[in-house]
């Protein structure tokens, strides 16, 4: 299973050629720069994200919006931990070398790696936590998919593994965290309810918001553009009888 791509004919092996060669037509500063964003900086992106996330919904969802997403947000990073250990015997299986040990000429900009390359742990990690996200809130959840897809494109422009090795993350890091995720919701849900009715660790979890029916009623009304009622019109009237004409 080791020669998963080892002609030059191969599309993998081109489309590496054609990433990797931006790389050698790109100064020097820019590649240390998608060397530090291959490598830590989208991993940092994923982690901002994730607390601009509970930080969102603790201030603007309500207080069952915020135990989803936190539950969602425990989840993240649990997945992308299960991906990576699901990978293990993956790359043991394949054993596929990295590009540059089988193919000459490639602007490497990461020295010392030595494990195997099929599939590539960043891009399952960043893959399973951005799904996991989404998981938690859709909005933000966008916001991390595309970090994850910054992510393997930098791998491959880093010359350190081949396209495949991405979607094949791509897929292992989905797979899991989108198969696992009822269950782990089922799980942590409840865990994540316990610690939203104790003391000073549940303000981690509640949402600053009012809890209560009208609270979400007035918010609703405030984002389609309907005035509060005025105190001693009773909220009808004349109103309600032209809307119901």
């Amino acid at each position: 299973m080791a020669g998963l791509a080892l002609e030059g004919s191969n599309p993998d092996v081109s489309l590496l050629y054609d990433i990797n060669g931006l790389a050698k037509a790109s100064p020097p500063w820019f590649d240390r720069v998608m060397e530090f964003v291959g490598e830590y900086g989208i991993m940092l992106g994923m982690v901002l994200v994730a607390l601009w996330c509970w930080w969102s919904v603790r201030r603007r969802g309500t207080a069952e919006d915020s135990v989803t997403a936190v539950a969602g947000l425990v989840w993240a990073p649990l997945a992308a931990g299960i991906a990576l250990l699901i990978n293990i015997p993956i790359r043991g299986f394949v054993e596929r070398p990295r590009p540059f040990n089988d193919h000459d000429g490639l602007e490497v900009l990461v020295a010392g790696k030595t494990d195997f390359s099929f599939v590539s742990d960043h891009a399952t990690m960043a893959m399973a936590i951005a799904v996991g996200l989404f998981v938690a809130n859709r909005k933000f959840g966008f916001a991390a998919l595309a970090l994850a897809l910054v992510e393997g494109a930098c791998r491959v422009y880093m010359g350190v593994h081949y396209p495949t090795d991405v979607i094949g993350g791509f897929a292992l890091g989905t797979a899991v965290a989108l198969l696992l995720a009822p269950l782990a919701m089922a799980l942590l849900t409840p865990l994540v309810t316990a610690v939203s009715r104790s003391g000073r660790i549940g303000r981690l979890v509640r949402s600053s918001r009012p809890v209560g029916a009208s609270a979400e009623a007035d918010d609703r009304g405030r984002a389609l553009g309907i005035p509060e009622p005025r105190p001693g019109t009773g909220g009808g009237g004349a109103g309600e009888k032209d809307l119901a004409a």
